[in-house]
């Protein structure tokens, strides 16, 4: 309940201060669904913590806004809430911690905590205790603070760099010459997207995989109208490989599971006869494809196509090879 109320108290003050001439008590019963004794004890409520609300009489309506010129006291162009949901979203950047991305971020944080009322803060805090944003163990970036600082350099000034890098797949380091085109940030890894004249192709670099770095005087052109969005949009995950038509037959007691997900945009499901679910996708990156439906077991059957199928049963029997001698063992010690 104290939830919903804050939340409702947070679209109010949203509605009136995006309004050049204030809101009614009328007006934001009917945009929140509520009467309007709740929502004078909403603006009882904002004016208590601090916000410099007022009403005045207009055509036989008090109209609520805020005190004329409160908000271009601010030291930057923001409204109050704008700024408070800037701080409040602080936690997000934690990933980026130690690196010159957070150092700039947290430092306006810090202005921006100077800048509110101490009622507003007050406010804040509370809202803080309703709502939270969790993160699963991340990657620590702090050492690769210069290098990140670097690259994002490098992409700005359009410069070409020279790396050292660990690739995974050959288990060795080799010398690179990249053309920087992006900085981005996928499921808890930072990547380096970039034209690699090793390869003369668009390629993908796990930024932590980097061991030495150096930032060239050799400018490049930045093609026009490359997408990141558009690059990626084929993958199952971060591997970009030639799009495959891909066919999945999943256990009937996983439909409401599978149908509350996006798993990739190209997604079709369709139910089977049998009452299984098939799931249909044109995706790219079957190497991923194949490890997430190795995580659904005996669940999850690959119809299409016949070498991901493949792949995917001499996993399966390698994996049971793994367990067999002990599931003999367990088998033999129960017949005891």
């Amino acid at each position: 309940m104290r939830g919903e109320q804050l939340a409702r108290q947070w679209r109010i003050l949203r509605t009136i201060e995006s309004r050049a001439h204030g809101a009614t008590v009328a007006e934001l019963a009917q945009q929140e669904g509520s009467t309007p004794r709740t929502i004078w004890r909403d603006l009882a409520a904002i004016q208590a913590g601090g916000f410099p609300l007022y009403s005045e009489r207009d055509s036989h309506k008090n109209r609520w806004n805020f005190v004329e010129g409160y908000r271009f006291k601010l030291p930057v162009p923001f409204t109050v809430t704008e700024l408070m949901s800037l701080y409040f979203y602080r936690d997000i950047l934690r990933i980026f911690k130690d690196t010159v991305f957070y150092e700039s971020l947290d430092e306006l944080f810090r202005k921006i905590r100077s800048t509110l009322p101490k009622e507003s803060l007050s406010y804040l805090r509370r809202i803080e205790q309703t709502f939270h944003i969790g993160f699963k163990p991340f990657k620590d970036y702090a050492g690769f603070k210069e290098i990140i600082k670097q690259i994002n350099e490098a992409v700005v000034k359009c410069l070409v760099i020279e790396m050292r890098y660990y690739s995974m797949s050959s288990k060795r380091e080799t010398t690179r010459k990249v053309d920087p085109y992006k900085v981005w940030f996928f499921n808890g890894t930072m990547y380096l997207i970039g034209w690699c004249h090793v390869h003369n192709e668009i390629r993908m670099f796990v930024l932590d995989r980097i061991r030495l770095l150096h930032v060239t005087k050799e400018r490049f052109v930045s093609p026009d109208g490359f997408d990141l969005d558009e690059y990626m949009k084929d993958c199952f995950g971060v591997i970009h490989t030639d799009v495959e038509k891909v066919v999945i037959r999943f256990d009937a007691s996983l439909e409401r599971y599978l149908k509350e997900n996006i798993w990739h945009p190209s997604q079709v499901f369709k139910k089977g006869e049998d009452g299984s679910l098939l799931l249909t996708m044109e995706v790219g990156g079957l190497v991923e494809v194949m490890s997430w439906v190795m995580g659904f077991g005996r669940q999850a059957e690959v119809l299409e196509p016949a070498h991901l199928r493949q792949a995917v049963a001499e996993e399966l029997v390698a994996t049971a090879g793994k367990y067999g001698e002990e599931s003999t063992f367990t088998s033999q010690e129960g017949s005891k």
